[in-house]
C-alpha cells in the first residue's frame, strides 16, 4: 500500500503544514510497499538492459524511469518513448529537442541512449539519482491527488532551484521555465496572465514574464531562485492567486445559481 500524504487546509495554510512535515511524510512515502518494491526492482535491474527497447519493454523499469521526470502519462506510448530515447538529446533535430516540453530532453539526456558517450544507466550513482527524482516527483503527485496547487508549488521549488543553478544564460533559463508546463502554470497564475497568453510569440511572452517577475521581486531573472526566499515568494504568490481565482469562480457559480432560481 502506498502512503497517502496528509494535507491540512488549503492555500498558504496547507503549504505551511506541508513545509513543516515534508521530511517525515516523504520518508514514509518512500518506505511504503509499492514505492519501495518498484525502486528496489529498478536498482537491481536497470544495469541489465542493453537498449532503449529493453527499457520500454519492461513496464516496471519504465514506470520508475518516466516517473522520475513526471512523464507518468506516457507509460503506454512505447514507440514514442523509444524514439525519444534512441534519438537522444544532442542532435538539434532529435525529437526531444523538437518538443516544447523540456522534460523530454531531460529524460533523453539522463539516459543518453542516443548520445555520444552514452548510455549512462550503468554508471555509478545512476540508480540512486533516479530514485531521488522518482520519490520527489511521485510524492508530489500523491499530494496533488488531494491538492493540485500544492503539487505545482512543490514542483516549482525543486525545479527552480535546479534551473537557477544550471549555469545557463538568462534567456535559456526563461525558455526552460516556459517549456515546462507545471512551472509555466505557476508563473502564469502568479502573474494573473490570461489563458490566451500562450498564443503570443515567444519573445513577447518572455518580455512579459520577465517584466512581471521584476515587478514582484525586483529582479527579472530566473537566477534569483537560488535563494530560498525568492522561491518562497513566487510560490506564495501562486498559492494566493490560486485561492483568489477559486473564490472568484465559486462566487460566479453562486451568482449563476441565484439567477437561475428566479
Amino acid at each position: 500500500m502506498t502512503y497517502q500524504p496528509i494535507v491540512v487546509g488549503t492555500g498558504l495554510v496547507a503549504w505551511g503544514f506541508m513545509q513543516r512535515t515534508m521530511e517525515t511524510q516523504t520518508e514514509a512515502f518512500e518506505n511504503s510497499f509499492i514505492v519501495k518494491r518498484d525502486l528496489d526492482y529498478f536498482a537491481e535491474n536497470i544495469g541489465k538492459i542493453e537498449s532503449a527497447e529493453d527499457l520500454v519493454n519492461d513496464r516496471q523499469l519504465l514506470t520508475v524511469a518516466l516517473g522520475a521526470f513526471g512523464l507518468d502519462e506516457d507509460i503506454n506510448s512505447k514507440f514514442f518513448i523509444k524514439t525519444i530515447l534512441e534519438e537522444g538529446s544532442q542532435a538539434n533535430d532529435a525529437l526531444a529537442n523538437r518538443l516544447a516540453d523540456t522534460r523530454y530532453r531531460e529524460f533523453a539526456e539522463a539516459f543518453g541512449f542516443g548520445d555520444l558517450g552514452g548510455p549512462w544507466h550503468k554508471t555509478p550513482g545512476f540508480a540512486e539519482n533516479m530514485r531521488e527524482q522518482y520519490v520527489a516527483r511521485q510524492f508530489e503527485r500523491a499530494v496533488g491527488e488531494q491538492d493540485e496547487n500544492l503539487r505545482f508549488a512543490m514542483n516549482a521549488v525543486r525545479e527552480l532551484d535546479d534551473i537557477a543553478l544550471s549555469g545557463s544564460s538568462d534567456n535559456t533559463n526563461w525558455f526552460t521555465v516556459m517549456g515546462n508546463p507545471p512551472l509555466r502554470r505557476v508563473f502564469e497564475t502568479a502573474f494573473g496572465l490570461p489563458s490566451e497568453f500562450g498564443s503570443q510569440d515567444l519573445d513577447s511572452q518572455l518580455n512579459t514574464f520577465r517584466s512581471r517577475l521584476e515587478k514582484l521581486t525586483g529582479d527579472g531573472e530566473i537566477s534569483q531562485f537560488v535563494s530560498t526566499e525568492a522561491r518562497d515568494q513566487i510560490v506564495q504568490r501562486f498559492l494566493l492567486m490560486s485561492e483568489i481565482n477559486n473564490v472568484s469562480v465559486a462566487s460566479s457559480g453562486q451568482i449563476a445559481l441565484t439567477l437561475l432560481s428566479y
